[in-house]
């Protein structure tokens, strides 16, 4: 009977847990980006508010209102020969506190020759005990643009809120013409709060971000580097052919303050959303 109970218990909690899937393809035609297939299941949408021009912007949305342990998203996204996309989301994403199985978000980006794709998503917010697994798949033609920037904020700040344990597991991989260009592994288990405050991880700051650029050079490290009395600490580098740069900030609000001043500064435009945020 006990184990019944069990069973049914783990039936009932796995048939609670959202769904969602987002599919989009865009293609370019006659100098104008446009929506090629577009799909979508449960708990994830995609809006595209502006016009339609030479570089289009979707708005993903998130239906369930944050990301519950057990949860399980995945976004494909295409961007076909000479396409311009820009890709952002509605609000800042939220994981909760899981009580067992983590939350699983899968993203596989591709674009095509001459395509250019800027992956900017709001900040991620993880609150106490959150369980949180990411892939992120790039397949770049060997001509492609790249622009991603993704952005952990441990705990609202301002809300006094704090992050002392949880799980934090952070693929990317990155290939271009097929090869393996870009790969690296983020993790954080248990004591996250601890592990924030030692100095080679994050010196006590609160909020994280990386930013890639494909192609890269020392003309985007020149700039980044040259931003005027940042909130926060911000790195760059850059090596065969591509740039990556690193911040870290006291909270989430001076994070966005230095990633929008380094996108700026590379002269990456930025998302409206972001602007009204």
């Amino acid at each position: 009977m006990a184990v019944s109970v069990l069973a049914s218990a783990a039936q009932t909690f796995a048939a609670n847990r959202a769904r969602g899937h987002v599919a989009l393809s865009v293609a370019a035609a006659r100098g104008v980006t446009r929506r090629r297939q577009v799909g979508e299941a449960g708990s994830l949408r995609v809006r595209f508010p502006g016009p339609a021009a030479a570089d289009l912007e979707a708005v993903i949305v998130n239906t369930a209102g944050g990301i519950a342990g057990g949860d399980q998203l995945a976004l494909d996204i295409a961007v076909g020969a000479a396409a311009r996309l820009a890709v952002t989301t509605a609000a800042a994403e939220k994981v909760y506190r899981s009580l067992g199985p983590a939350a699983v978000v899968n993203l596989t980006l591709t674009v095509e020759a001459n395509g250019a794709l800027a992956w900017l998503p709001q900040e991620t917010i993880l609150f106490d005990r959150a369980r949180l697994r990411r892939t992120i798949e790039v397949d770049l033609a060997g001509n492609a643009t790249l622009v991603l920037a993704e952005a952990l904020v441990f705990g609202r700040a301002a809300m006094g809120e704090a992050v002392k344990q949880g799980s934090v597991f952070d693929r990317w991989r990155v290939r271009r013409g097929g090869q393996l260009i870009f790969a690296e592994t983020t993790r954080l288990d248990d004591e996250i709060g601890a592990s924030l405050c030692q100095p080679a991880v994050a010196a006590g700051g609160a909020a994280l971000a990386t930013l890639l650029l494909v192609p890269g050079d020392e003309a985007h490290v020149t700039a980044v580097r040259a931003i005027a009395d940042p909130r926060g600490e911000v790195a760059i580098s850059a090596w065969n052919g591509l740039a990556v740069a690193r911040f870290v900030a006291r909270d989430g609000a001076a994070l966005r303050y230095d990633l929008t001043a380094a996108l700026t500064a590379l002269g990456v435009p930025l998302p409206r959303l972001w602007l009204n945020s």
